[in-house]
């Protein structure tokens, strides 16, 4: 028998059967010993959550969310969904994430019946090094105990790997762009939905560190006070999160202790599959 897959568990939500004003569902964390609950995960578990209340046939196009307060992992996640509005062809939900009575992260989604239109796209950069011939945080972080190491090498239910060097442990070069492949350590199946739900999982995991790298800052090495504020993605066309994924990703500005970070995302033969923005407080010590 084999075990469940881990981010499956985070994104299949309990049904309560309660109903007021909204739908409600519950989420939970795994025990892996953060702090505080990933953005990701309460991200993907929001977008689960209103696309339970949509038809099947009219999948996600885009959201955006503000998260207000950290999540305490040991606590459940209550998830409303406000039914907005169902048109012909969009439907929109406001989803609220609720901890003790407070929201953690509100959020509007909107969902679309596919439809046929003029198409065109970027283009995906040229000469990036192949995910295969690059190495893993497992073996960059090899031999080094620490907590956030285990959890960047071992936890993570995605495998990360930096065309132009990872940030993990030393200042890397600046530059105006992070590249980064993306994709899930377990065969992760064809459902799109929670293809979507994972990559809006994993969309959280490098944006910030994008300033970082502009700045000339490691992970291991910042003292800055760094959190996600706002998230905004839109799905530009089906994708699976078990084949290699590149995130081509920039911070156009950081000012007023905040970095605004976008990324392109593209499969393997260079289709765009979506586009990423979020706010990033980037704060400097007090000392």
């Amino acid at each position: 028998m084999t075990s469940p897959h881990p981010l499956r568990e985070i994104l299949s939500l309990d049904a309560v059967g309660a109903r007021t004003h909204e739908d409600i569902y519950v989420g939970h964390t795994p025990p892996l010993g953060p702090e505080r609950v990933f953005g990701g995960q309460v991200l993907a578990q929001s977008m689960v959550a209103a696309a339970r209340t949509v038809d099947e046939g009219r999948p996600i196009h885009s959201l955006h969310g503000y998260f207000l307060r950290p999540g305490d992992p040991s606590t459940p996640i209550t998830y409303g969904v406000d039914r907005l509005r169902d048109g012909r062809s969009f439907s929109a939900r406001r989803v609220h994430a609720y901890q003790d009575g407070k929201p953690i992260l509100s959020m509007i989604a909107s969902f679309e019946t596919p439809a046929q239109g003029v198409e065109f796209q970027d283009t995906m950069p040229e000469g990036v090094a192949a995910p295969e011939s690059l190495p893993t945080a497992a073996e960059e972080l090899d031999g080094i105990d620490h907590p956030a190491a285990r959890m960047w090498a071992e936890h993570r239910p995605f495998d990360l790997r930096y065309p132009e060097g990872s940030m993990y442990l030393r200042s890397p070069e600046v530059k105006e762009r992070n590249l980064v492949w993306m994709r899930m350590k377990e065969p992760f199946g064809d459902d799109p939905l929670l293809n979507a739900a994972a990559l809006a999982y994993g969309s959280d995991f490098t944006l910030i560190e994008t300033a970082l790298r502009r700045a000339g800052e490691a992970w291991i090495s910042s003292r800055s006070s760094i959190a996600s504020l706002d998230h905004a993605m839109w799905w530009h066309r089906p994708a699976r999160v078990d084949e290699w994924l590149l995130f081509v990703q920039d911070a156009p500005s950081a000012q007023g202790a905040r970095a605004l970070i976008r990324a392109s995302v593209f499969n393997r033969a260079g289709e765009l599959v979506a586009t990423v923005m979020q706010e990033g407080m980037v704060r400097p010590p007090r000392d």
